[in-house]
């Protein structure tokens, strides 16, 4: 995949290869979006994966395996298998059929981005199954538009932190590295919330007062985000499209976006559409303070849950041939 870059420019396109005979493996990152106003348009990724491991052979075979992908489909009604002729109906070729091996350590439906991790680990697995015939941004621009947005596949095909947009002309995006010593604590409950659920409960119509609260607050967080001001980051995060709305159905949302700077946290957000939240941290100081209060808001709401810290992964989808 595509390093580092600092503004939205075509990629190169990719030359056809021969197709590969042997076993190669896929890898797509999770990935946390929206980081408060950002809303279908601001990503990044982190280092939970799911892994396909594709061995061309005469007949098509779907193995999921571990416990993530308990009860998943084994025919060519999986998500990553579709995903794959995604790429072959963009490309207009017959995709190669292929034993297709998937794990995953993305948690389902926590607002981690597992679908696009799957999505676009599918799309870059057709694409190198027929021999590369789709560059990066048609690469995207697939996913994106299965997705409907852009927030999750981005991060997850180019690592990183990851402004895009998707309209008429196409998808279009900016890659950011993460800034230094800025750091993910995450708050993954035991609980799943569908993303049809939690986007049922967004308003149809919102003020003129919202909209540039809006705008300006996702302005600010992606200027601070590539200067590496992480002193802005706490007001930058603030957002009204979707988080107030979301709040009822993350029981201790609320207190966390309010209260958790004051143990640590640089900023807090939903993450995606919840219900994981997402804190950053500053990896030069102690996240002890923060684990505890996200422990307690957790004990006080009658759930269980699991607080992590990760860096932002910078590799995004990566390929072993």
């Amino acid at each position: 995949m595509p390093g580092p870059s600092e503004r939205d420019r075509p990629a190169a396109p990719t030359p056809t290869r021969e197709p590969p005979t042997g076993t190669f493996t896929v890898r797509a990152p999770a990935s946390s979006a929206n980081l408060g106003p950002g809303f279908d348009s601001l990503g990044l990724s982190v280092p939970l994966y799911t892994t396909l491991r594709v061995t061309p052979q005469a007949t098509t075979e779907i193995v999921p395996t571990g416990a993530e992908l308990a009860g998943t489909p084994t025919d060519e009604s999986n998500y990553v298998y579709r995903a794959m002729l995604l790429a072959a109906r963009r490309a207009g070729r017959p995709l190669p059929p292929a034993r297709i091996e998937i794990e995953t350590d993305v948690p389902l439906a926590r607002g981690l981005g597992s679908s696009a991790a799957a999505l676009v680990a599918g799309i870059v697995a057709g694409n190198e199954l027929m021999g590369c015939p789709l560059d990066d941004l048609a690469v995207l621009d697939v996913a994106a538009r299965e997705e409907g947005h852009p927030d999750n596949v981005a991060p997850a095909l180019f690592g990183g932190i990851v402004v895009a947009t998707l309209d008429k002309l196409g998808t279009h995006y900016v890659r950011l590295d993460p800034p230094a010593n800025l750091g993910v604590t995450v708050l993954i409950p035991d609980f799943e919330l569908s993303t049809s659920k939690a986007r049922a409960v967004l308003p149809k119509e919102y003020s003129r007062a919202d909209a540039v609260h809006a705008l300006s607050h996702a302005a600010l967080l992606a200027a601070a985000l590539s200067q590496g001001r992480l002193d802005l980051l706490r007001h930058a995060m603030q957002d009204y499209i979707h988080q107030v709305w979301r709040a009822p159905l993350v029981p201790g949302l609320s207190d966390i976006l309010e209260e958790a700077w004051k143990h640590g946290a640089l900023g807090a957000a939903l993450s995606g559409a919840g219900p994981t939240v997402l804190c950053f941290h500053d990896t030069r100081e102690p996240t002890a303070p923060l684990h505890a209060y996200l422990h307690g808001v957790m004990t006080r709401n009658g759930l269980e849950g699991r607080v992590l810290d990760f860096p932002i992964d910078a590799a995004g989808t990566l390929i072993e041939r």
